[in-house]
């Protein structure tokens, strides 16, 4: 299987260099916000998830809105959509600063966007952080696992914003995440005053899994202020994760909350696609954004 990545050099610097004229790396308004301490996920709590759309009037569409995530991904709401193709995406080594955001672990990269990008139909998404959720807050055919990771990307020019999430299990026989693995002791060094720190070169390629299936549907960031119109591709193949790496993660954040994971939302007739690559090559219906 041909490889994205066997793409020139020479077009990643091209959009390194629109990366750095256009992404700086104040969030904006249609981006989840940096400081987390103003939310919750304590249901009940005045500033817990049912309440999100209350606390800011940019807020509102976590309340009002009608293509939330995150959902449960039914089967029998899928079609199978062999014309997504294979994620194409360009992941190098960059250097970058993991951050306690206070309801959850960052690690963003120092030049926004020199991590790499993604395209899907037609448009690049560069990658601007990666963080994780525990438990998880998608959920397959009912089931929840025990930690999710979020690659986000971002198009400057649509103001939109592209997903990429891992789902991971607990090892019975505690095998670790190799990714995760290499953050443990700069994860336990943000868990106290020290807010964030350097941790050098991270290639985002370690992260992706081998199988090459994913599900993609269009919902909205899971955070204040919650936009819609967020792609999502959330990844079939479910990775293994050791108890005391997700352990680790959720005692790290300020409020030593074990779970950070927004309730499921509805799906209100969206579609699901899932793209296999063992099905035949079919014409692409007119599908916005998929």
């Amino acid at each position: 299987m041909k490889s994205f990545q066997s793409e020139p050099t020479l077009v990643f610097t091209f959009l390194l260099i629109g990366v750095l004229v256009l992404n700086p790396r104040p969030t904006k308004s249609w981006l989840e916000v940096e400081n987390q301490l103003e939310f919750d996920y304590i249901v009940g709590s005045a500033k817990g998830p049912a309440n999100w759309g209350k606390l800011r009037d940019e807020w509102a569409t976590c309340n009002n809105g009608t293509k939330q995530s995150p959902i449960d991904v039914v089967y029998n709401k899928m079609s199978n959509a062999p014309w997504l193709g294979n994620l194409k995406k360009l992941y190098i080594p960059a250097s970058a600063t993991l951050k306690n955001r206070g309801r959850d672990i960052s690690l963003q990269w120092d030049v926004p966007g020199s991590g790499g990008y993604i395209q899907i139909s037609g448009n690049t998404y560069t990658l601007d952080q990666v963080h994780w959720h525990s438990p998880s807050e998608h959920t397959v055919n009912g089931k929840r696992y025990d930690l999710e990771l979020h690659m986000v990307h971002k198009n400057e020019r649509l103001q939109k914003v592209a997903v990429v999430a891992v789902l991971y299990t607990i090892s019975g026989c505690g095998s670790k995440d190799p990714f995760l693995k290499t953050l443990e002791g700069s994860i336990s060094d943000i868990s106290g005053p020290k807010k964030e720190v350097k941790v050098g070169r991270i290639n985002p390629s370690a992260i992706d899994v081998c199988s090459s299936e994913y599900y993609r549907y269009v919902g909205s960031l899971t955070t204040p202020p919650c936009t819609e119109g967020v792609i999502w591709t959330i990844k079939k193949q479910v990775m293994s994760v050791s108890k005391e790496q997700v352990m680790l993660l959720r005692k790290a954040v300020a409020d030593g909350a074990r779970r950070n994971a927004r309730p499921l939302q509805s799906l209100n007739n969206r579609g699901i696609l899932y793209y296999c690559p063992r099905y035949q090559t079919a014409s692409s219906p007119l599908v916005d954004d998929m």
